[in-house]
């Protein structure tokens, strides 16, 4: 690296940030200050073009940068040394778990202290200022300490590397450098990583040997088709090669469920009976993006034959027990598309388990009865926002409308994630309708974020789950019951946003009837305001039947093991 006089055109290394994230369509940044980043948000402060967006802790403020992520491609958070940033570690892991690019910015002590080891407050007072930096090397791709001299080769690297790998970054810069002009430097060239052509040759003379004698094809998408963007190619392949298209349950949205050729939810013996019999009765199963998790393989009850699967990752494919490096996802599917093999046969006609309303309208509301109606009053381009417990099996299940993204941290399961989530999704779309769906449990983790809902005049529709406690726990725990860990305290839900000073559209309904009638006030509402829709249950163990199926599942598994 050649360093090269500074001209006095050259920006400070804050304004070269923010100039980098700007070029990556980021126009909010959130993040809580502290004293060691107040030059960071002095810069943003006087900086055209992005805006910071101030949570209640990190924690939340995090949870908000990664549902932006998911609507954006990419995201930032700000956060002070040591205390912030530690607070934020649960945000930032659960990223890397669900591959959501994001910058996390570190404001750290004077270099001058710092160099000295001086015992500064926010730190462990023992003069170790990379403590923290390296907690962060198992969480992102890449970690940097900022100065003027490497931040122009520093910061597009780890911005590329969060594009590539999907994945946070961590950068930590000193409260008295962010000013300072940077120092010019000749970077290195990106090298592109790109498809090996033989190996995709290969790859698809061994796809073309299992398509030529199958007769039940069937096609499924999951978290990375939506990741990396292949949403639009895996619709087309489904459309060139006539197949049937299931989603996984962490890739809920990884395909448009109102697409021609979709039949639902792949929920192994938890899920839909006839998706579980065109998925496991095919004779070679396409899948894109597929992370087999026990989530997604439905705590292994899910069969998928191995011999039959190709399995398409963002830079290589196994087609069976053979795996081709260096043949990236959107090269394979534009040669499968243009393949000229298809499926003969019309497509499966499914019934999705809410497409009728259930429940006397008089009648108590039940997961039978409210799912069905949640359904109906969804529109397309939602933005579904599901918190992870009895919701997310649920909601798992939902025949999503046209064009609608579905947000839920299935793979980390942090309860509390969905609320400020929904922050980010309002921030990231403000022209589009953000539904969010979260318990009463969970919702008492992150419930601030609320506050900054109403601060940044964001207006959802949050659905507030009352069933007494964590009843997801208390499915899960087969070994005792009325567990007293799992109770929580009920809170006056419907007055949250007068205890946070704003207004809201608010109801709380325990019938069918009342749920139809809120609804129906608060899609008038929610022109102009948040609106705010408890559903109070009268058995606090009602669930969807996806998650009672687990259960017997897990009573199974507890009997054979004793």
């Amino acid at each position: 690296m050649t360093s090269t006089p500074t001209p006095a055109s050259s920006p400070t290394l804050g304004q070269y940030l923010f100039d980098c994230l700007k070029a990556e369509g980021i126009s909010e940044i959130f993040g809580i200050p502290g004293d060691y980043n107040f030059s960071l948000l002095d810069t943003l402060e006087r900086y055209e073009g992005i805006r910071f967006v101030n949570g209640r802790n990190e924690l939340g403020a995090g949870y908000a940068a990664d549902g932006y992520a998911r609507l954006q491609g990419m995201s930032a958070l700000i956060t002070t040394f040591g205390v912030g940033e530690m607070s934020a570690c649960n945000t930032i892991a659960g990223a890397n778990s669900e591959y959501v690019p994001l910058v996390h910015i570190v404001g750290a002590p004077k270099s001058t202290d710092q160099q000295a080891h001086k015992l500064m407050h926010h730190t462990l007072l023992n003069g170790d200022f990379d403590v923290f930096r390296k907690m962060y090397t198992h969480l992102c791709a890449y970690t940097a300490i900022l100065t003027p001299e490497n931040a122009e080769m520093e910061i597009p690297t780890a911005i590329r590397l969060a594009k590539q790998k999907r994945k946070p970054v961590y950068l930590m810069v000193a409260i008295d450098l962010v000013t300072k002009p940077i120092v010019r430097c000749a970077t290195p060239l990106e090298t592109p990583c790109g498809t090996s052509k033989s190996a995709l040759e290969a790859a698809l003379q061994h796809i073309r040997g299992l398509l030529a004698g199958s007769n039940h094809a069937v096609l499924l998408s999951d978290m990375l088709t939506l990741r990396y963007g292949l949403r639009d190619a895996v619709h087309q392949l489904a459309l060139r090669l006539n197949l049937p298209a299931a989603s996984l349950l962490l890739g809920k949205s990884s395909f448009d469920e109102r697409h021609p050729n979709y039949i639902g939810v792949y929920g192994g013996a938890f899920g839909s009976e006839q998706v579980r019999n065109i998925v496991e009765s095919a004779d070679c199963v396409i899948a894109v993006g597929m992370i087999w998790t026990d989530i997604n393989s439905a705590n292994e009850t899910a069969k998928l034959d191995r011999l039959r699967l190709v399995d398409i990752q963002p830079e290589f494919v196994k087609v069976g027990e053979t795996k081709y490096e260096n043949v990236m996802a959107a090269d394979l599917i534009a040669a499968l598309n243009a393949s000229g093999w298809a499926r003969s046969g019309a497509i499966p006609q499914i019934s999705h388990p809410y497409d009728s309303l259930t429940g006397e309208l008089d009648h108590p509301i039940r997961a039978a009865s409210y799912y069905p109606r949640f359904q109906r009053m969804l529109k397309d381009k939602d933005i579904v926002v599901v918190e992870t417990g009895t919701l997310a099996y649920g909601m798992s299940q939902m025949h999503l409308p046209a064009g609608a993204d579905y947000i839920s941290q299935q793979g980390w399961q942090s309860i509390g994630y969905a609320t400020p989530a929904a922050l980010g999704a309002c921030i990231a779309a403000p022209e589009r309708r953000v539904v969010l769906f979260t318990g009463d449990g969970s919702l008492q983790l992150t419930v601030q974020e609320i506050s900054t809902m109403l601060n940044n005049g964001c207006r959802p529709i949050v659905f507030i789950l009352n069933n007494r406690g964590y009843t997801i726990e208390k499915y899960l725990n087969v070994k005792t019951s009325d567990q007293q860990y799992n109770q929580i305290p009920d809170w006056q839900y419907t007055r949250l946003a007068e205890a946070f000073g704003g207004q809201a559209f608010t109801a709380r309904v325990r019938t069918n009837r009342e749920l139809d009638e809120a609804i129906a006030a608060a899609e008038q509402a929610q022109i102009s305001r948040l609106c705010i829709i408890e559903l109070i249950v009268t058995d606090p163990l009602d669930a969807p039947e996806y998650l009672l199926r687990l259960r017997k599942h897990l009573e199974e598994q507890e009997r054979l093991q004793g």
